[in-house]
Formats: C-alpha cells, structure tokens, sequence
C-alpha cells in the first residue's frame, strides 16, 4: 500500500527540517512526500533541497495562493493509495502510520481521522488532547457545518476520495472541513482513533488555526460551504 504525504509550507524554515525528519523514518522507499510551496521568502526550500534532495518532491506556487490552494495541488497528483495530510511544523508520533494504516485494513476504512498532542514550539506539552483543546466532539453533516471537528494534519483518506472532493470550492474557508463534509455526505466510512498519533504545534507562526473568524464571517462560511454541498450533492 503506497503512501502519499502532502505539505503545504510557507515561511517554514525553523521547523520543517523537524517535521520532516518524523515522517520520513516511517515511510518506504516507494512511498512519497508531495511539498508545494507557497511562494516562501525565507529558506524553507533550502532546507528542504539541502537535507532530502531527491526524496521529496517539491512544487513552488509562483505567488501566494493560500494554504486551501496550496493543499489543493499536492492531494491531485498525489499517487499513493492513501493519502496522509501533513502541517510543515508539527511532529509525527512514531508510531502514527502504522497505526493509521491497520485501521484502513482492519474496519475497510476510507477516512481516518486520529487525536493529537497540543504542544508549543519547542514541544512542550500544553495539552494531552487536541480534540478535548478544541472541542472536536463526534457530531454528524450538520454539525461540522456549524463547527468544523476535523483537522487536516489529523486525517488521511484513500486516493479514490478525490474525485468526490476536488476540486475545492473557491468558496469555501477550510479544506479539511471540505473533504470530511463532502465523506460525510457521500457515506464514506469514517474510523475516528482516540491515540493521539502527532504533535500539534501551536504558536503564533502557524499558517492556519491562530486567526479568531468575526460572527458575520463563521455565518458566511456556514453559508457558502453549505451552497458548495448542494452542488457537490447533485453533480
């Protein structure tokens, strides 16, 4: 079973090299880690290109097009079997793809969705469960158009997904909560992991998930991404 691991990263030179040291003890030659970049500034392909050379493949966006954008490209060339979502900053547990992987064997899975420790820059325990953090309870379609309770870096999905999802909505404001909607919608069968399989970076350099929307705009985002379901429903 070939494995797909795809990272957006920006501005992600104090981290990556970590992050990427994680992953790639894990994973078999055969496998693949997709890096599209977002028009970085500092040296974050250097550090990239310098450490993995030929081991990681590497696409740079030729402007900034956002993380949404950036995830987009990465996941359709993605060729593995099941696709892992990855943030440039965070630290898999050692353990995370085997895990993850006997759950797609084990229940026939098609999404897996798994918990993660809520650390801070330099690794230090904040909490013992992102999804207690943040509030990640269970709930159904509705639910998670009212409150997103998935999180990228937390989830992998087999590469037959794809054509339910993308390509992502212009509209919408997050694109873990679209693909997990959009299986929802299409009864894909979800296994939710308790474990928490990474260490979930929080620190004010973060891409996504430090900026607080207004009222006015979780309403518009409620709104559009509940129109993009609509038409997904009745292609």
């Amino acid at each position: 079973m070939k494995i797909s691991v795809c990272i957006a990263t920006y501005n992600g030179e104090e981290f990556v090299a970590r992050q990427l040291d994680s992953v790639l003890k894990q994973l078999k030659q055969e496998d693949e880690i997709i890096i599209v970049d977002d028009y970085s500034i500092d040296r974050t392909l250097d550090v990239i290109k310098g450490n993995y050379g030929e081991r990681v493949k590497i696409i740079r966006n030729n402007e900034n097009l956002g993380v949404i954008k950036s995830f987009e490209r990465a996941i359709s060339i993605a060729s593995g079997d099941i696709i892992f979502l990855c943030d440039q900053d965070d630290v898999w547990e050692s353990d995370k793809v085997a895990t993850v992987l006997a759950e797609f064997s084990r229940q026939n899975a098609e999404l897996v969705v798994h918990d993660a420790f809520v650390v801070d820059g330099e690794l230090n325990l904040l909490h013992s469960s992102w999804n207690d953090y943040n509030q990640n309870h269970q709930k159904g379609l509705f639910g998670n158009v009212v409150k997103n309770s998935f999180t990228g870096c937390c989830m992998a999905f087999r590469n037959e997904l794809k054509k339910d999802f993308l390509p992502f909505p212009d509209s919408i404001d997050m694109h873990d909560q679209w693909i997990a909607l959009v299986a929802m919608m299409k009864k894909r069968k979800i296994v939710y992991i308790d474990q928490p399989l990474i260490k979930y970076v929080r620190h004010g350099g973060n891409v996504t998930g430090t900026k607080k929307r207004t009222f006015l705009q979780k309403v518009k985002g409620r709104i559009n991404i509940s129109l993009a379901l609509l038409k997904a429903k009745i292609k």
